[in-house]
């Protein structure tokens, strides 16, 4: 009887459980998109019951158990744990794992696990671009990536930045290998924001892999793909808003610089001007405004994905708005299709149009250097509504910047074409074979009408001798065409090995061929077009003469120039861990160049390099360290070499000369050699070498980066300043180029990283990184100095920049200072005991002048004294990156330090009536009255305006690139539009900048090793204002 009771009772109670079983269903998306998710795992925790989600994102799963735990998980996504608690459908919201998608990582010619990486390797996310709204991928990397700068030299639309990376090593081309998809890209302007998916950048030997090309470092960028097995999803990124100048001079007014000009002229020409002036800054700058649209189109089938993007850009200038506006249309189509299980093709075509409308700018001649020199107390139009005419009283070349800008027609216009056609072949299971063929084809275009105009007495700027010669019946303008074609294409072939033996032994070897050839022509011409008759006016011109047909292709053709460059490669490299605790990668690369000669094999160069790692946080000894996630050493060491030079550099090329016979006059054309050849230029060979540290802790909430880096290039391809071959000077074409000298960079990076969800509403990241570097020529073969660079308008200067041993390179050469001449008496001293009697040999100097320092101390100042006075390298950079969201509701922001840089201050003209910045205000007016400034002067003055370091400023800053808020609409109201989700945004773009230095713009900078850091009044970067949406359905 007890035993049936007992039996009763198990009976109901299994009934009763089994009664609390129960299905479930329910939908996987992509929080971000709100596409469906296909192949989502839908497991019931701690057992092996589970489902997939079909095409549509959908599951359903049978007999669960109430109160039961669901575990939702996706490769790249973050998992999510849901309690069953009734058999309503379930919505859920997959959100991307950051740490997850940077697990594998893009190196040179495959991936690798984040946790195998030996190399110094960076990586930014679509995610963190988003956020910026950068115009150019460039300024994405800004801040985000330690070890990186990225300078400009303008920020007109348009123009291009240069990209540093670890600094500068050589005094040639120190860009960076770009590739898109594995298609090597010389200008990220083709290139839609938008449409990045992630960013890969190789900092350390481990850019060796690319050999030749790669000895300023690798940037890797994938671009957006579609997903196998998805829906048609369609998302749409746009934004318009308006910009403004981020800085103004503060100049002279009206009132002031009539004071000046008095002072410095002695009152002998008094200056009265009671009103109140022009401000030519406020005249030439002006709100422009900006608009972009991005729409992606994505999908896939069982064996096929696409993703499709078009774009569209329109931004006025600052300066003169639509004489100074950029339009850019971008078109990218990447597909991929499985032919066969182990046989799958790939796709990629991008094309870009743009068109630039170009203004004046740098130095003598530009829109902005008119506008900061210009005589405050003119007017931009006379009493006859007439533009005025600059100073004739001094015949300076300073003309009206508003006429410049209303008389300019300067337009360039780009179509490029790239492609990326591969097949990838799987054999034996652990072979693939890969051949991938990637083209670039580019036409540019620069289209410039030049009418007749009269700025002033004298103006190198007028195109007629004097105003009346406007009134004239014939009127000729000038035309001119330039234009540039060029077409380089990659092949590549590859087969790759990887196995794992016994679970411990983990292998991969490569084995590569890659064929690269570029060529290309520059040509021109320049003609006058007769008009006609005209009315009287300061300039003659209409729109149907700015849009007449210009040149035949044959009068092109006159002026036509071409190069082609080759290279060939083998590489093989070979990847090895044990356990994935010890890690081991080295690199062999042969590369031929037809850079140089094949004489004595100069042509060929073997590069090798290597790296090894050890996962110390995988050791037994570490087990009960619970709070360390992983912590990894590296180190890496490679030679990599540079062929990047100019085209046939090792023979003497035939140039076209002209030459009057004196007997007849006439004019007799021929050939004569230019730039003798140097058939014994080899590599320069940059030698570099990397000590890192991986560690992330609590839960992976914290991530640290810190590398020591060195790199030393040897054997530098420059050009002294005597002839290589000859030892004296050369011909006027220039002195040949030589292998001479070393140069070694060495520096610090570290980069810390916090990121941590408080909870399913609140989640916060902050990211900080900085880098230091060290820059010093260790030599130069004993050749002739290097120097570079152009300083000074009135007292005209050259060489100021220079590369000598010891010193980094590009430093600024010319006299340092120690104040103020207070007296006569003071001068007076220093004649009686100088050697020559004068204590100055360079120039008679005088009270209120600056007093330069006899460095030499010979007792008096001469050319000698000239010594080191700054230079353009920053000591170190900074970046941080803020950014958290609360329900609905995001904030992001981006800033960016540069500590230790120097600039020169090189756009003020040195005349009576040129306008000075306020500092002048602080001059030296009598004894003691300034101990800094120099006193007015009525001309150029040897003694203050000779190069030195009163021009030279620190233009360490820390800017604010970026401030986003953004809004993302709950799901009632975005299921009532029918999209899958809307966020709503503003965002502010270099909102602020604080800096001592006097210009415009502290981080311009023109990227050339030799004289890039000398101000010629760069064009500042705008200060954007943004109102922004992202769709998605």
């Amino acid at each position: 009887m007890r035993n049936q009771f007992l039996t009763l009772i198990v009976m109901l109670m299994t009934g009763s459980i089994a009664s609390q079983n129960i299905s479930i269903s329910g939908i996987v998306t992509e929080a971000s998109s709100g596409q469906p998710l296909p192949g989502v795992n839908v497991i019931i925790k701690n057992t092996a019951k589970g489902a997939s989600t079909d095409f549509d994102g959908k599951f359903t799963l049978d007999d669960v158990p109430l109160n039961s735990i669901v575990v939702i998980s996706y490769i790249g996504y973050q998992s999510q744990e849901i309690i069953v608690e009734n058999e309503q459908p379930l919505t859920i919201q997959l959100q991307e794992d950051a740490e997850a998608l940077s697990e594998v990582i893009v190196i040179g010619y495959g991936t690798q696990k984040k946790k195998e990486v030996t190399g110094a390797v960076s990586v930014l996310d679509s995610k963190a671009i988003e956020k910026l709204n950068p115009v150019r991928v460039e300024q994405a990397i800004q801040g985000q990536v330690a070890g990186v700068n990225v300078t400009s030299n303008s920020g007109s639309p348009g123009s291009g930045l240069n990209i540093r990376i670890r600094g500068i090593t050589t005094n040639g081309n120190n860009a960076p290998l770009i590739l898109v998809d594995g298609n090597r890209i010389t200008d990220l302007s083709v290139l839609n924001p938008n449409d990045i998916k992630t960013i890969n950048v190789l900092k350390d030997a481990t850019a060796g892999i690319y050999g030749v090309q790669a000895a300023n470092g690798v940037i890797l960028i994938t671009t957006k793909s579609g997903r196998t097995n998805s829906e048609l999803n369609f998302q749409i990124d746009t934004y318009s808003g308006f910009q403004v100048t981020s800085k103004k001079m503060d100049l002279l007014n009206a009132r002031d610089f009539a004071i000046y000009v008095n002072d410095a002229a002695d009152a002998t020409e008094f200056f009265v001007y009671p009103d109140s002036g022009t401000d030519w800054q406020d005249e030439v700058f002006e709100v422009a405004p900006i608009t972009d649209f991005s729409l992606n189109v994505s999908g896939g089938t069982e064996k096929s994905a696409f993703s499709a993007g078009v774009s569209y850009l329109n931004q006025d200038g600052i300066v003169g708005g639509e004489k100074n506006n950029y339009e850019r249309l971008t078109g990218r189509i990447n597909y991929q299709y499985d032919i066969l299980d182990n046989l799958k093709l790939t796709a990629n075509t991008l094309l870009t149009k743009s068109e630039k409308n170009n203004l004046a700018e740098g130095g003598i001649g530009a829109v902005l250097y008119n506008a900061v020199n210009i005589n405050p107390t003119m007017p931009v139009r006379d009493e006859n509504g007439v533009f005025a005419f600059a100073n004739d009283i001094s015949q300076i070349e300073i003309i009206n910047p508003v006429a410049q800008i209303a008389d300019s027609y300067n337009t360039s216009k780009v179509e490029r074409y790239s492609g990326v056609i591969g097949l990838d072949y799987t054999f034996w299971e652990n072979f693939t074979v890969t051949s991938r063929f990637q083209g670039n084809h580019a036409n540019v275009r620069d289209d410039v009408f030049r009418p007749e105009v009269y700025y002033g007495n004298g103006k190198g700027a007028n195109t007629v001798s004097s105003l009346s010669a406007l009134e004239d019946d014939v009127v000729f303008n000038e035309v001119v065409d330039f234009g540039a074609d060029y077409t380089d294409f990659t092949w590549d072939n590859l087969i790759t090995y990887t196995n794992t033996f016994n679970d411990k032994h983990d292998l991969t070897v490569l084995l590569g061929t890659s064929l690269y050839r570029t060529k290309g022509r520059f040509y021109g011409d320049i003609g006058r077009t007769e008009i006609g008759t005209n009315e009287p006016g300061q300039s003659i011109y209409d729109d149907g003469m700015v849009r007449q047909p210009r040149f035949t292709e044959a009068a092109l053709e006159n002026g036509a120039d071409w190069f082609d460059a080759r290279l060939s490669s083998l590489f093989t490299r070979i990847q090895y861990n044990y356990k994935g605790k010890y890690l081991l990668s080295a690199v062999l690369r042969r590369d031929v160049s037809s850079q140089f000669s094949s004489q004595d094999g100069n042509n060929v160069g073997y590069f090798p390099s290597g790296s090894i790692g050890w996962n110390i946080s995988d050791e037994a000894f570490m087990k009960e360290v619970n709070w360390i996630n992983n912590l990894k050493l590296r180190a890496s060491y490679g030679v990599i070499g540079n062929d990047r030079i100019p085209a046939f550099a090792f023979v003497t090329r035939l140039d076209g000369q002209a030459t009057i016979d004196v007997g007849s006059d006439d004019l007799l054309f021929g050939l004569a050699p230019g730039r003798p050849g140097n058939p014994d230029l080899k590599w320069e060979e940059q030698e570099t070498a990397n000590i890192g540290l991986d560690l992330r802790f609590w839960d992976n909430k914290i991530n640290i980066t810190a590398d020591a880096y060195r790199k030393q290039t040897k054997d530098l391809l420059l050009t002294p300043q005597a002839s290589g071959i000859t030892g004296v000077g050369a011909p006027a074409t220039g002195p040949s180029v030589v292998n001479a000298g070393t140069v070694r960079n060495t520096g610090f990076e570290f980069a810390i990283g916090y990121n941590d969800n408080f909870s399913d509403d609140f989640k916060f990241n902050l990211n900080f990184n900085f880098t230091t570097i060290d820059n010093e020529v260790i030599s130069l073969n004993g050749r002739t100095t290097p120097v570079g660079g152009e300083y000074g308008v009135g007292i005209n200067q050259t060489g100021i920049t220079r590369m000598v041993p010891g010193l980094p390179l590009g430093h600024y050469y010319g006299y340092a200072t120690d104040g103020i001449y207070q007296t006569q008496a003071e001068i007076d001293a220093l004649n009686a005991t100088a050697p020559s009697g004068s204590y100055s040999t360079i120039g008679d100097v005088a009270p209120g002048d600056l007093k330069f320092v006899d460095t030499n101390g010979d007792g008096e100042i001469t050319a000698d004294d000239r010594t080191n006075i700054g230079n353009p390298i920053p000591d170190a950079t900074f970046g941080l990156n803020i950014g958290f969201s609360y329900k609905n509701i995001d904030f992001s922001a981006n800033a960016f330090a540069s500590i230790g840089n120097d600039m020169i201050r090189d756009y003020e003209r040195k005349d009576l009536y040129a306008n000075r910045g306020t500092y002048m205000l602080e001059r030296w007016q009598g004894t003691g009255t300034s101990n800094s400034v120099p006193r007015a002067v009525s001309g150029a003055n040897v003694n203050t305006d000779v190069f030195n370091d009163f021009h030279v400023e620190d233009a360490s800053f820390l800017r604010l690139q970026n401030v986003q808020i953004g809004y993302t609409f709950g799901e009632k109201l975005v299921n009532s539009l029918g999209v899958n989700s809307f966020r709503v945004y503003v965002s502010g773009n270099n909102l602020f900048t604080i800096s001592d230095y006097f210009g415009f713009d502290p981080s311009a900078n023109t990227g050339a090793p030799l004289g890039g850091g000398i101000d010629k009044g760069f064009y500042p970067v705008a200060a954007s204002y943004l109102l922004g949406i992202n769709l998605n359905f």
